[in-house]
């Protein structure tokens, strides 16, 4: 502690917005022909982040699908589409930052993920981005039934992998879970762009400076 230089033997990253371009409009866009009005009214009047952010927590699609559309039958068939067509709701990897993940792996840091994501489609998907292997372990949201920022899952993947805070840096796109991550400990970064992402990693000793800064 106290040196002005700390040494980092763990990186943890976040997934969704920092390596992989999730965004349900991605596929809703498909469904309301440019009118991005039409879709923002969806998405607000089923409360759609909300609603999701349950299924990051453990509940099945399925009754969360059920419970949706009951309460806006209208909107039925949307609500369906998101669960029958979920990984449309994924543009692709965030390339520049899995290269840099590439990078702290040659480099021999251990790797390690925390993700809010429902275990239905992480698992879903993750047989189809080869980075997910390169990573020790990996503590998904819907599986432990916990989500970031609360201090649970934290405590629960320092156990998991176990590390203390101190010696890891945690990197999110997310300001709630930085400020959570930083309060517990972890070196924490907000994740804004590939660019700041290696700044950011090279300030803090982990990538190589390249003759520009």
């Amino acid at each position: 502690m106290g040196q002005t230089h700390q040494t980092y033997s763990s990186v943890v990253f976040d997934f969704g917005g920092v390596l992989v371009d999730w965004d349900a409009r991605y596929l809703y866009r498909k469904f309301f022909n440019g009118d991005s009005a039409a879709l923002e009214r969806f998405l607000s009047d089923v409360h759609f982040m909300e609603w999701n952010l349950q299924q990051d927590k453990g509940r099945s699609f399925a009754e969360g699908v059920a419970e949706l559309s009951a309460q806006f039958p209208h909107y039925a068939d949307l609500i369906k589409a998101y669960d029958q067509r979920w990984e449309e709701s994924i543009s692709g990897p965030i390339q520049p930052a899995v290269d840099i993940l590439r990078s702290l792996k040659e480099a021999g840091y251990h790797l390690y993920g925390m993700t809010n994501w429902s275990s239905e489609k992480f698992y879903q998907v993750r047989p189809k981005y080869e980075f997910f292997s390169w990573f020790e372990k990996i503590v998904v949201s819907g599986e432990v039934k916990l989500i970031k920022p609360d201090r649970r899952i934290f405590d629960l993947f320092l156990a998991k992998i176990d590390r203390t805070a101190a010696e890891c840096v945690y990197i999110d796109d997310s300001a709630a879970n930085v400020v959570a991550a930083a309060g517990l400990g972890f070196q924490a970064i907000r994740f804004e762009s590939p660019g700041q992402l290696k700044t950011d990693l090279q300030h803090l000793g982990l990538l190589p400076q390249n003759g520009h800064r």
